[in-house]
């Protein structure tokens, strides 16, 4: 779905226990059906339901937020999700993996290699279920009400959002980033030093998640 700009949104979900960036939530499955049923949690935009995967060196973000909310597959299969909102990123030696379902085909996309020549991304809106890496926080605020987030830029669907649980920073930087995710939206996405090729092993730019 889009909003009345035509941009792509995440909807928000009421865990009381969403973490930070770096923690996994605990969700409470069965209760967000249920919102998702009753109305309560909107849905925002339909994806595959197929993950990629995606490392990097470093992530260097400036204008942060992150809320809790929820994609939804075309057969109505409802996945939760992290939404993290960037205003700009700095991404060093980047590797995105999509393995086709069933097969041994990996289709893997690299960028920003060359020293000095990161890929560049402005306005990012991601979906993801898993991140890992080392990270550093500036002027960090967790616990914000997610529909008075700024820092990230105003979330697409912020009349939606109130009495969410937000955290936003003025800058984010993850070292050793390995991300999966289940949808990205760029105003635009520099992919400085680009290659695209296939492999016929399964792998992927990382395979163990960790906990």
């Amino acid at each position: 779905m889009k909003d009345s700009q035509g941009n792509l949104v995440l909807g928000r979900t009421r865990w009381r226990r969403f973490a930070a960036v770096v923690v996994p939530a605990t969700i409470a499955v069965s209760a967000l059906m249920g919102g998702v049923a009753a109305g309560v949690v909107p849905i925002a935009m339909h994806v595959s339901g197929q993950t990629a995967m995606l490392t990097a060196d470093r992530l260097d973000a400036t204008g942060f937020s992150q809320w809790g909310g929820v994609v939804v597959t075309e057969d109505g299969k409802v996945i939760p999700v992290a939404v993290s909102q960037i205003k700009s990123a700095e991404i060093t030696n980047l590797c995105q993996s999509v393995k086709a379902p069933g097969t041994n085909i990996t289709l893997f996309i690299r960028g920003g290699r060359e020293a000095g020549k990161p890929v560049v991304a402005k306005e990012l809106l991601i979906g993801m279920d898993h991140l890992s890496g080392d990270a550093t926080f500036t002027n960090i605020n967790i616990g914000t009400d997610a529909s008075a987030l700024t820092k990230g830029g105003t979330p697409p669907n912020k009349g939606e959002l109130k009495g969410g649980f937000g955290q936003e920073a003025d800058k984010a930087v993850i070292d050793n980033l390995n991300q999966r995710f289940y949808s990205t939206f760029a105003g635009q996405f520099q992919l400085t030093g680009m290659s695209l090729n296939l492999k016929f092993d399964g792998s992927e730019c990382f395979s163990t998640l960790k906990p």
